[in-house]
């Protein structure tokens, strides 16, 4: 169902672009926390180092994690 014209409200937009943001930005932070956690976890790999350093397989590693924290966060905010 289309809405007409006038059942469109700034309010409405500005709250959806407010939480939008909102939502986004708890998501980056979420994915930079479960990167450090990442890394806690594997203290013998130096992530950081290795990526420099241009190694594939550490870079497909850190892709694929965070792909998957991105799915599980999205998951949770949605509800």
């Amino acid at each position: 169902m289309l809405l007409a014209a006038h059942d469109w409200h700034w309010d409405a937009f500005g709250m959806a672009m407010l939480a939008a943001a909102a939502f986004g930005l708890l998501g980056i932070v979420l994915l930079l926390a479960g990167f450090k956690l990442f890394e806690l976890v594997t203290p013998r790999l130096d992530v950081e180092k290795k990526l420099q350093e241009g190694s594939v397989a550490v870079g497909i590693v850190v892709g694929a994690l965070l792909v998957a924290i991105a799915i599980v966060v999205a998951a949770a905010i949605q509800g």
